[in-house]
């Protein structure tokens, strides 16, 4: 199994030949230029929440790969009302769990704000839990650090993205205490450097992992690795 990392949010998975897209965002980030997203076709995209830099590039996307979509009841509105059919369309909800063919995935708490590129309600802003053979990963989508998290640290995570850019999400240091939350040591950093607010040391960041014990993968845009 491998991911790519494709800029902002958006992450590619290979499950044993079963492709998962998270979060979208890849032609409108100049820092993705050199993406084709021609050669993107996932069986499955899955949204955290509305937000522009999250959902940018689902339709075109999902029609040139006829993927299924899944996320919150309310930003499933928004994705149908872009003209993807019922069908290829999965709602569900906070607690949720849906089953899937390369394995189950449930839905868990973000902080954050939601709302969809019309302006409407998205709903909640979420993450996910990805349950692949004997992997447990964890997607946080845009958060702040919270308690909540807390709930996850039984589960024994093998890897978790998380937001680690400030401003808008937790910042390298929160997604340190964070890590601790979910009692994960590989951290996948998300959301940092797309743009000036967002802008992190890296080479800082790297140390404060490190110095905390864990570690921590900042993966060029369109790098791959392995699970």
């Amino acid at each position: 199994m491998k991911a790519t990392y494709y800029g902002q949010s958006c992450v590619g998975f290979d499950f044993n030949g079963v492709k998962v897209l998270l979060d979208p965002f890849i032609q409108y980030n100049p820092l993705a230029a050199d993406i084709d997203m021609g050669d993107i076709h996932p069986d499955y995209i899955f949204l955290s929440h509305g937000h522009q830099d999250h959902v940018a590039d689902m339709l075109t996307i999902q029609k040139n790969s006829n993927a299924m979509v899944a996320t919150v009841v309310e930003t499933a509105d928004w994705v149908r009302k872009q003209g993807v059919p019922e069908d290829r369309v999965i709602e569900f909800n906070l607690g949720g769990t849906i089953y899937t063919s390369f394995g189950k995935v449930k839905m868990v708490l973000a902080v954050h704000t939601n709302s969809t590129p019309d302006g409407s309600y998205g709903g909640w802003p979420v993450g996910f839990v990805l349950f692949v053979g004997k992997q447990k990963i964890y997607f946080a989508g845009d958060t702040a650090l919270t308690y909540d998290m807390k709930l996850l640290a039984d589960l024994e995570l093998d890897w978790a993205f998380l937001p680690i850019g400030g401003h808008y999400t937790m910042d390298v240091d929160d997604a340190i205490k964070a890590a601790g939350f979910i009692n994960c040591k590989r951290i996948v950093g998300i959301h940092y450097n797309t743009f000036p607010p967002i802008s992190i040391d890296t080479a800082e960041a790297r140390h404060k992992f490190e110095s905390s014990g864990l570690q921590l993968l900042l993966p060029s845009i369109g790098e791959s690795f392995s699970l």
